[in-house]
């Protein structure tokens, strides 16, 4: 067995994974709060290798097996904040994310802002999902009140009258949230948010994606030329193969 031929196979399959990832990150550049997907790699040991068949696999004898591995995660950092004025839009300074609630009950969590407001008054995403106030409860303006005045500490207030707090809460390991549509993040089974008390929102900006264009743009080469390369490497050993083939008739 040749061991390069499939470590560079392993390579490819790598490369194809950060492509992926390098791909989504461009095509949602523009998308608000958009957070970058990322792909480390590591190796993982797969037993030894031996010059002959008399070495035995754990014996200690041989080289190690040392095969390419790739591991997706998420860059929570901050994107930039770009001014709107509208009313309804709302970014996050600091640390932590909206509370939403879907229209299956299910509770997400969201970096937009670009709220919206429903027929019946209720605050909702561009997607609908219904933005939440501290204590869990919907966020519902007042007829006629005038327009909502969104504080820096995330209280609301509509005219003369107070309508509490929009939900903002922190992962002390962000690695809990897993992605889903419409860029929301839900938490894993177990885990809870906790709310932050000085959220530092601020009304008529969005938060806008953390993702430089330019910077995947040069991933792109490099995952380009890595991948020819390995592909080389795969070319002149398979070659290699068929001349002892041959030669071996």
């Amino acid at each position: 067995m040749n061991i390069g031929l499939y470590q560079s196979a392993s390579a490819l399959s790598a490369l194809e994974r950060w492509q992926e990832s390098v791909a989504q990150n461009i095509m949602s550049s523009q998308s608000t709060a958009y957070r970058k997907r990322t792909v480390s790699f590591s190796t993982e040991a797969a037993g030894e290798i031996h010059a002959d068949e008399r070495g035995r696999s754990g014996s200690g004898h041989g080289q190690p097996a040392i095969f390419p591995r790739a591991a997706a995660a998420i860059d929570f950092g901050k994107g930039e904040t770009q001014a709107t004025r509208r009313d309804f839009d709302v970014a996050i300074q600091g640390d932590g994310f909206f509370s939403v609630q879907s229209a299956s009950g299910a509770r997400a969590y969201t970096r937009c802002g670009e709220f919206q407001l429903r027929a019946d008054r209720t605050l909702v995403t561009g997607s609908g999902d219904q933005v939440l106030g501290e204590g869990g409860a919907p966020i519902a303006l007042l007829p006629g009140g005038g327009p909502l005045q969104i504080n820096p500490d995330g209280s609301l207030v509509q005219g003369e009258t107070s309508l509490g707090r929009i939900s903002v809460v922190k992962f002390s390991d962000p690695a809990a949230l897993k992605p889903i549509a419409g860029g929301l993040f839900v938490a894993k089974p177990g885990v809870e948010g906790t709310p932050v008390e000085q959220p530092e929102l601020l009304q008529g900006y969005i938060e806008t994606s953390n993702v430089s264009a330019l910077r995947e743009m040069v991933d792109l080469v490099v995952i380009s030329r890595a991948y020819e390369a390995n592909q080389k490497i795969i070319t002149t050993v398979d070659q290699q193969m068929q001349k002892v083939l041959d030669a071996l008739g």
